[in-house]
């Protein structure tokens, strides 16, 4: 069997196997639930059920919408997703009796909720909803009165699911910025113990550095007076991140940086849990008077001789700014800190909407050719749906709406996962319906511990909430007469037949990762050199933040198309291993351009500079250079000749008096210089592979 083949029954073996830790936090799975629950538990008791279930379906539809963020980030993804179901809804219960003009507003839904993926995975989720909410209510046309009726009602479900998801803001206004601080510091703490050269060797750490970046610094951030510590608190874990990098090049007393780390790392957590419980952080202070007594301690026993003592004492100094600023975070805190807010860094800004669209209405765009497969898909599947007249037709299209992803590998998951979950929820609801007792409110609480069950495992494993989600609808199907077992059989052979359209779909026009690795793995490359040619300028702080941070976003994005890539049919092993050799080779550099950085301050005392400063300038054309060739798939340019500059930078640093400063810097710029020439010869070597392993199949 290929390797391809082996890859792809791997993953589907993994996917079905693999239960991932929920991370739905018990608060929003229960107002979540609440949102869909109690407005049918109020249209039942008042005698007016199908009011309570257009508000319950409306909640239900938009419920994804509410995920973690700035509570004005939150607000504004719930009113677009509840105001597209809205506006989805009124359209399908017009037009949905005419065929024609109801394939042209799929098409349309499907093509522009396709396109929105552009945007991430939040607002993609908007143009879900809408394409959802057509297909279904198109399914049951009715007069103007009725669709403007039933429309503003699951307009209003998706105001509810708002209303509760911002209920806390006025009492807790930055509890999201805390969380997301929160876990950088956990990370940290973790990154402490471990004893890891960085951050790449704690994944945790780097989607919660993400994750947090995004939130402080974001378009829709939070506008207060904490938000000056919270700044502050972002750049003090990025200052001791890179601490804890560079006293791991050291090479230091094993001993004293064993006690140091230990210590910082329960200073470390005690940060974290008091910035989670919105409380003064009286622990870490004992933590820090502990580290402080041991920085002491360590360093009168001898831990200077090796350059330890100046990480140790600037850590120690960042730990207790971290701890003050930690303390102004707090409830309390937030009154007292100076207002200030983060700005976007220029490479994570987004540019304007229209222009971001403009520029993927081209077949070269992943969106756009994502766009057209969800508009041609979504209007064959409800054009067969009423052409064969299916039971609960718009299944078919609503399946197909779900499934279909911009990569093979997630449609080829989502369609596995969701034909296996729906017979399971087949044999699951049968058998609960079954034990449970023929009343409405038996029915609608055995609705509410599956509907917390769907939210609740939504991430954790799809195919398992697929289930749930199947008694879920179906139950709250039953509220409308529709019979229960009719219900979960329709619903099997309709979901069967979108997985089949959403794969059949994908694999007529596809966009297969093995033709995007290359540049995505150049633009890792770029940005890593990018990332040199800032520390190339010391003074240049912010250029460095920036550029350190994007550098951060290309590896995390890299890392995703090696995945997407290693699950699809026949991809090439030769362009699987290089790239797999190329990420790995470039977190070697990653490592040892954060080490470069954390010695900024300590180099400024070493002669030389502007022959430091060229070296690594040099070091990130020679990067540049590899990109170029890596995503043109043609023969490298001849590279500058670093070693010969690192031999004489080496010599220029014998005499003087920052021995061990200088011994370091020679020892990291021989690693960098080592970094870039495997990933040329890497690079080069993949040109001896035949042609057709970089191209688009």
């Amino acid at each position: 069997m290929s390797s391809s083949g082996y890859s792809l029954r791997a993953h589907a073996i993994e996917s079905l196997t693999v239960i991932k830790r929920p991370d739905v936090p018990w608060q929003v799975v229960l107002r979540n639930t609440t949102a869909v629950v109690l407005p049918l538990g109020i249209g039942l008791a008042t005698g007016y059920p199908q009011i309570g279930l257009g508000v319950a379906a409306g909640a239900l539809d938009t419920m994804f919408s509410d995920q973690p963020g700035p509570y004005r980030q939150r607000m504004r993804q719930l009113l677009l997703a509840s105001l597209a179901a809205g506006m989805a809804a009124l359209v399908g219960f017009l037009i949905g009796g005419h065929l024609l003009p109801i394939l042209v507003a799929t098409a349309a839904c499907g093509f522009f909720g396709g396109l929105l993926v552009v945007f991430g995975t939040d607002t993609a989720r908007v143009g879900m909803t809408s394409m959802i909410l057509l297909v279904i209510t198109a399914s049951t046309p009715t007069s103007l009165g009725n669709a403007l009726g039933g429309a503003a009602l699951i307009f209003a479900g998706g105001l509810l699911l708002t209303v509760f998801s911002l209920a806390a803001w006025p009492l807790q206004r930055y509890w999201p910025e805390r969380i997301a601080l929160a876990n950088v510091y956990a990370g940290l703490a973790v990154l402490a113990r471990q004893q890891a050269r960085d951050d790449t060797e704690v994944p945790a750490l780097t989607e919660a550095m993400t994750t947090l970046q995004e939130t402080l610094r974001g378009r829709h951030r939070a506008h207060g007076r904490a938000m000056e510590a919270f700044g502050v608190l972002l750049e003090l874990a990025e200052r001791i991140r890179l601490e804890f990098t560079a006293m791991s090049e050291l090479h230091a007393n094993p001993t004293i940086h064993a006690m140091f780390r230990d210590d910082a790392a329960r200073v470390l957590a005690a940060i974290a849990t008091a910035l989670e419980q919105g409380d003064s952080p009286k622990q870490a202070s004992r933590a820090l008077a502990t580290l402080s007594a041991s920085e002491h301690a360590l360093l009168d026993g001898g831990g200077n001789a090796d350059g330890l003592a100046a990480h140790i004492h600037a850590l120690a100094g960042q730990l207790a700014a971290a701890v003050r600023n930690a303390d102004w975070a707090g409830s309390r805190g937030e009154l007292r800190a100076s207002e200030a807010e983060t700005q976007l860094p220029t490479t994570l800004r987004s540019s304007s909407t229209w222009a971001t669209l403009r520029a993927n209405l081209t077949p070269r765009s992943v969106a756009f050719r994502h766009a057209v497969r969800m508009a041609i898909c979504l209007s064959v599947a409800l054009w067969t749906s009423r052409l064969l007249h299916l039971p609960h037709g718009y299944w078919l299209p609503m399946t197909a709406a779900i499934v279909l992803r911009p990569d093979f590998a997630a449609t080829f998951n989502f369609g596995l996962l969701r034909v296996l979950g729906t017979v399971l929820g087949l044999v699951l609801t049968t058998v609960l319906l079954h034990v449970t007792p023929d009343e409405p409110w038996a029915h609608l609480a055995l609705m509410a511990v599956l509907c917390m069950a769907f939210r609740y495992l939504a991430t954790a494993h799809y195919g398992i909430a697929v289930a749930a989600l199947t008694g879920t609808v179906v139950i709250l199907l039953s509220f409308e007469g529709v019979n229960s077992g009719a219900a979960v059989s329709d619903r099997v052979i309709n979901t069967a037949l979108g997985c089949g359209m959403a794969l059949l779909a994908y694999v007529v026009w596809p966009t297969w990762e093995r033709g995007r690795a290359r540049a995505a793995l150049a633009v890792m490359l770029d940005a890593y050199a990018s990332y040199l040619r800032a520390l190339a300028q010391p003074d240049q702080r912010n250029a460095q933040r920036e550029a350190r941070g994007a550098a951060r976003t290309a590896r995390t994005n890299a890392q995703a198309s090696i995945d997407r890539m290693r699950t699809e049919p026949a991809t090439p092993p030769e362009l699987l291993s290089l790239a797999r050799a190329l990420f790995a080779n470039g977190n070697r550099l990653a490592r040892t351009a954060m080490t470069m950085e954390a010695l900024l301050d300590d180099l400024a005392s070493l002669p030389a500079q502007a022959d430091i400063e060229r070296f690594v300038d040099h070091a990130a054309d020679a990067l540049q250079m590899i990109a170029a060739a890596l995503r043109e798939q043609r023969t490298m340019d001849s590279l500058p000749d670093l070693r010969a500059m690192q031999r004489t930078l080496a010599s220029l640093l014998q005499g003087t008096e920052e021995r061990a400063t200088a011994d370091l810097l020679v020892r990291v710029s021989d690693r960098l210089v080592d970094n870039i020439d495997t990933l040329a010869y890497v690079t080069h070597r993949s040109r001896q592979e035949p042609a057709a392993t970089g191209q688009q199949a």
